[in-house]
């Protein structure tokens, strides 16, 4: 018997999706962000979704880089870290992908590479972030140093906005970033999912919109996917397995955190962390069976999840589970669970498989 437990996929939602960003992008093009095995909705299934939509797609696996030229994506395809090794080089010619270069020796070794082929380049820039990218004493150097490569084909200019989703916004950080590039006129990519949803005037040439194509918030606290006009690309399924009368003083699962108030009825979810469920999600934490709300209670663990059933008498084994997605935001479960939706989608778990939506 096969495991209920399973990950629907909703192609039409990524494009929905799409659609936005392109709207919120105006002239600007897109890079379609599909790191992490596409925020773990599956890389190739995502860039199939967009093969007639995306611009390009962004991504930080040189592995996964190589598996969209040989699926046939002729797309140009950015590695958003560049590459780790200079041996590396040959590789991004051979396939014509496109580094972010962000430290002097990354510049050094594509300087002193000999290459079949020329390549175009970003120059990340730390306009604030300080995590990747030049400093303004160094950018200059690394910019002449390039612009004298006989292996670059062109400049373009990135940052990464710290505080696109927060309080602070990206002011400081944009005026940083506009006086560095001055009146150079190289290209610039700067917007996030954050940045292009609440600051579209960052737009420039190039956007790359991530979380938001999987329909997720990239700030939920302040307002909602629904209210963005975002889709669930991904929901997550499965069943009852098994119904448990409680009685007052009952305890639920490892550890006993769970204690029972009175009669209650629970189910027992096909679901856990070895799927991808987060175990440090509370008991309370939403949950939809058979479409209707209810909660999580106990302790999660690897392969199994309780929810309350008391006012569903008719929900047994083979009643369907939302854990997140259509119906159930995958924000609002991540939010309960303290993490965010990211981390949700990335943790999904080899042995749940993804299927496409009917």
């Amino acid at each position: 018997m096969t495991r209920p437990i399973r990950a629907r996929f909703d192609a039409d939602a990524v494009r929905h999706n799409y659609a936005l960003a392109r709207h919120l992008a105006g002239g600007a093009k897109i890079w379609s962000v599909v790191k992490a095995n596409a925020y773990g909705h599956g890389l190739l299934r995502v860039a199939e979704a967009l093969s007639d939509m995306a611009d390009g797609f962004a991504l930080i696996e040189l592995d996964g880089a190589i598996a969209l030229r040989e699926a046939g994506f002729r797309q140009p395809v950015l590695l958003l870290e560049g590459f780790y090794q200079d041996d590396e080089l040959p590789a991004f010619a051979e396939y014509g992908l496109t580094p972010v270069l962000h430290s002097a020796a990354q510049v050094e070794a594509l300087r002193a590479t000999v290459l079949p082929s020329r390549l175009p380049v970003y120059l990340k820039l730390n306009t604030g972030m300080n995590r990747l990218g030049f400093d303004e004493a160094d950018f200059q150097d690394a910019l002449a140093a390039l612009g004298a490569s006989p292996c670059v084909a062109g400049i373009s200019l990135m940052t990464h906005f710290a505080d696109a989703d927060g309080e602070r916004g990206i002011e400081e950080q944009w005026a940083r970033f506009c006086r560095l590039r001055g009146d150079s006129g190289l290209p610039a990519c700067v917007a996030n999912s954050a940045a292009l949803l609440r600051f579209p005037q960052t737009a420039g040439d190039w956007v790359r919109p991530g979380v938001m194509l999987y329909g997720s918030s990239p700030y939920p606290d302040q307002e909602s996917a629904e209210a963005l006009g975002l889709l669930p690309a991904m929901t997550l399924e499965s069943e009852l397995i098994a119904t448990r009368e409680l009685q007052a003083g009952d305890r639920v699962g490892y550890g006993g955190i769970f204690t029972a108030e009175g009669s209650m009825r629970i189910g027992i979810v096909a679901c856990g962390y070895g799927d991808g469920y987060p175990r440090h999600a509370p008991s309370g934490t939403p949950v939809l069976v058979a479409g209707r709300r209810s909660r999580t209670v106990g302790r999660v663990s690897m392969d199994k999840v309780c929810v309350d059933i008391t006012d569903q008498p008719e929900a047994g084994i083979g009643t369907p589970v939302t854990l997140w997605g259509e119906g159930l935001s995958a924000d609002e479960v991540a939010a309960a669970a303290g993490t965010i939706s990211y981390e949700l989608f990335c943790a999904l778990s080899a042995r749940v498989p993804i299927i496409d939506a009917d």
